[in-house]
């Protein structure tokens, strides 16, 4: 930016200048500076053009500085220092966080305070002032410095003991000094770099500085000297003076970077989920994004006001936290099995994932048992599944999608059709828990009627250490879990023991195992309400699900996402696999119709196939291993093939004699978004036959036919 010095004349002089223009004018390009610094998302780009046409003449600017080269970089590269402040005065559009509005008295504030900027990049380049404000000391506090390497594309960024930056989007964050803490998982410096996802999906992610906490001054000294290094190392100049004034031994100096993965480039190239890491209505309504151009570029949208609560965690929920805790730290006779239930939209799946990083601070595994087949952590939605977690979850079940343990296809997002199979599939799976990790349990929110019998036999056959049990709201929506109601509570598959069993089964499991129970109250807004915003309903969280599991089709590397119709699919003759169906019978002629086009579990049965040229066709949907999902795509009748497409190993394929077919059905966006297609699109059509049991796509939510399977006008 181009400043222009205005130095003070006599009157005498502006009287001899009545010829020439009467106003010096402060070129305030605030856009083009903002566009040399910008790389972003689609969702950021149409953010900051809405900024832009609310923009006020008499704001502050955010201040550009001269060039910073880097260490490792041979030519200089353009550094920008921005000072977020929280709480600082502000305007209608939020480039701070809070505060007030200015009145039209407070333009000759900032004329001043843009002179002093301007007379301190014409003496050194540095900012050498501040901006006065009426809550200083309050402000001080709550403010953080970040820098902006342009020619990597990485921003480091300042943070005081205790402060929090909220924000949507995605980045990729190192520690480089101190230690901070997301979602209850601690990084500490030297640690590998972590993904994190703060979709408009969920609750905004959270970043907290923890400090170093140096015991003496000597090491405080010390950690002072070293935090300055720290800073020093990314740049090849000294850092602007008011930069290194900020960083001390309690400080935490982060690495931001921008996050490149084929899950988010797959997900971001279908129309409808271009703002999926954007901000959600109810933020943008209520202007809660902080602009910045350093944290823009690295894909963060820091948020301010009531909208940057991140995750609320009330009383009881920090306690159980702690119980937790000292249950796998020693207090507890054996590995804690936790069990974690309640209604719908209570909160257990946030839950977990904080319990899980915060049990991961001190162990070096978890172990999840994924009982819910309706939004499922770590698989696609309809499977049951037993994974080994050693990595922390910073982001919603879509953005981690991996391959568990132990896996079972059920095929439905519920089990109200076949409990026993889904109690038995359970009991499968729980064969394989090592008893060496802490397991936690993960259940439905239905909590009523045979869902509630269902509650009181996992606790029975999995010898359950503790049940945590979320409620909402002043009423409470089922009869607490407590040991004393199990001595008495009928389950599906068990009954309380009887006075016989209690004296011929001393060792009998239903006598001699109890539980400790924590109750937790849900405390956060909209607790135990269904989301209504967009990605927020349960079957758009299936779909994001499948999506976050086929994006491993696409490539490691930044190519074009390829849609579906591009993969070679593997061939797979029809004698050598057995086809069944799940969740209704459906006539062998009509088998290949069902199927077609459809998600297909690849399962391993312990028994060898055999056909005799024809398909295999199973009487019974059996319990055995699942080792992934797969789409066919077609079915060779001449050949007798079936076309799959599945992003699991040719070697694992190789054990593959089983193919089950569910409700599960694939997201429309995948076959409404089939690019490089000349006509009709795959799959795509009007004119089909729903009389075929099991073959339509027709489907109906809460009553309504979904928007996505009506027939165009077009």
């Amino acid at each position: 930016m181009k400043v222009h010095k205005v130095s003070s004349r006599s009157q005498h002089e502006q009287r001899n200048a009545t010829k020439r223009h009467s106003k010096n004018k402060w070129h305030k390009k605030t856009r083009s500076l903002d566009s040399t610094l910008l790389n972003t998302s689609p969702g950021t780009a149409k953010l900051e053009q809405q900024i832009a046409k609310r923009e006020k003449p008499t704001i502050k600017r955010l201040k550009k500085l001269c060039a910073k080269p880097v260490t490792f970089v041979p030519e200089t590269s353009c550094a920008e220092e921005v000072k977020v402040k929280p709480t600082s005065v502000t305007f209608d559009h939020g480039h701070t966080n809070g505060g007030t509005e200015l009145d039209d008295s407070s333009s000759s504030v900032d004329s001043q305070e843009w002179s002093e900027y301007a007379n301190s990049v014409l003496q050194n380049g540095m900012e050498s002032s501040t901006i006065p404000d009426t809550d200083q000391q309050e402000e001080d506090d709550l403010q953080f410095y970040a820098h902006l390497d342009q020619t990597h594309n990485r921003a480091v960024l300042v943070m005081k003991q205790g402060q929090v930056l909220c924000f949507r989007g995605k980045c990729l964050l190192t520690c480089l000094y101190g230690h901070v803490e997301v979602l209850g998982f601690t990084i500490e410096e030297g640690q590998q770099p972590y993904p994190l996802f703060s979709p408009p999906s969920h609750c905004p992610l959270t970043i907290k500085a923890l400090g170093n906490n140096p015991p003496s001054s000597k090491k405080k000294k010390e950690g002072l000297l070293e935090a300055k290094a720290i800073v020093r190392n990314y740049f090849s100049s000294e850092p602007s003076k008011r930069l290194m004034s900020e960083v001390d031994s309690d400080s935490c100096v982060v690495l931001l970077e921008p996050l490149d993965t084929p899950l988010t480039r797959f997900l971001t190239s279908f129309s409808e989920l271009a703002e999926i890491f954007g901000l959600n209505s109810k933020e943008m309504k209520s202007q809660a994004a902080i602009y910045n151009p350093v944290l823009s570029a690295v894909g963060v949208t820091a948020l301010r006001g009531p909208c940057a609560q991140g995750l609320v965690t009330s009383p009881s929920c920090r306690e159980a936290i702690s119980s937790l805790l000292s249950a796998w730290e020693g207090e507890f006779d054996r590995c804690p099995v936790i069990l974690v239930c309640g209604g719908k939209s209570a909160g257990k799946s946030t839950f977990n994932r904080y319990l899980i990083n915060n049990l991961l601070n001190h162990t070096v595994s978890v172990e999840y048992l994924e009982c819910d087949l309706g939004q499922t952590e770590f698989t696609p939605p309809g499977c049951l599944s037993l994974c080994t977690v050693t990595e922390p979850l910073l982001g919603p079940p879509f953005t981690h999608m991996r391959d568990p343990k132990h896996m079972v296809y059920y095929g439905q997002a519920d089990c109200e059709a076949d409990i026993d199979r889904y109690l038995e599939s359970l009991k499968s799976l729980w064969r394989h828990v090592n008893g060496e990790s802490p397991v936690i349990i993960n259940t439905m929110g239905w909590i009523k009627g045979h869902g509630f019998q269902i509650l009181v036999d996992l606790i029975r056959l999995f010898s359950v250490t503790h049940v945590v049990q979320l409620s909402f709201g002043n009423t409470s929506q089922c009869q607490l879990l407590t040991p004393e109601f199990l001595r008495i509570a009928h389950g599906w598959q068990t009954h309380p023991p009887t006075p016989s069993t209690l004296t011929e089964e001393p060792g009998s499991y239903l006598t001699i195992r109890s539980h400790v129970f924590l109750s937790v109250q849900s405390e956060f807004e909209g607790a135990g309400t269904p989301g209504e915003m967009q990605h927020q309903r349960s079957n758009e969280l299936r779909d994001l699900a499948l999506l976050g599991y086929f994006s491993k089709l696409q490539s490691s590397e930044p190519d074009p996402i390829r849609p579906l119709h591009c993969f070679v699919p593997y061939q797979v003759p029809h004698s050598s696999v057995a086809i069944g169906i799940t969740h209704c019978e459906v006539a062998p002629s009509n088998i290949f119709y069902a199927v077609n086009a459809s998600i297909v579990g690849l399962c391993c049965l312990s028994e060898k196939v055999v056909g005799r040229g024809g398909p295999v066709v199973l009487s019974q949907t059996p319990i055995c291993q699942c080792v992934g999902l797969g789409v066919l795509r077609g079915v060779d009748m001449a050949r007798g093939l079936y076309f799959l497409v599945t992003p699991v190993s040719p070697s694992v394929l190789r054990h593959v004699n089983c193919l089950l077919l569910g409700e599960i059905t694939l997201p429309k966006v995948l076959l409404t978004n089939q690019h490089g297609v000349e006509g009709d699109l795959p799959y795509i059509t009007t004119d089909y036959s729903f009389e075929a049991k099991g073959a339509g796509k027709l489907h109906i939510y809460k009553g309504l036919t979904r928007p996505g399977f009506t027939k165009s006008n077009n």
